[in-house]
């Protein structure tokens, strides 16, 4: 297990665990949604993970990004961030 946990980029690894940590909160969410059993406090829970779930899309984003920045050029900057923003647009609109 050690062998194969060395050989990942550890860029990939913060991004990787990122995602875990937002699909714990969001299970977490899920069971307290069952815990409580009012349809009020779910939708109070669930609109807090609106909140968590784009945020850790940005910075997901912004590490792999910055972390390949330099084989970019400005063209594709400029459509991953607009690509980002439509994601984001999407979501709260």
């Amino acid at each position: 297990m050690r062998r194969f946990l060395a050989g990942i980029d550890s860029t990939v690894m913060t991004m990787a665990g990122l995602r875990f940590l937002s699909a714990s909160i969001e299970l977490s969410a899920a069971i307290l949604m069952l815990v409580l059993n009012d349809v009020k406090k779910a939708v109070t829970v669930n609109s807090l993970l609106a909140i968590v779930g784009p945020l850790i899309f940005i910075i997901t984003m912004t590490i792999g990004i910055y972390q390949i920045a330099d084989q970019l050029s400005y063209t594709k900057f400029i459509f991953i961030g607009l690509g980002v923003f439509f994601i984001l647009f999407g979501i709260y609109k």
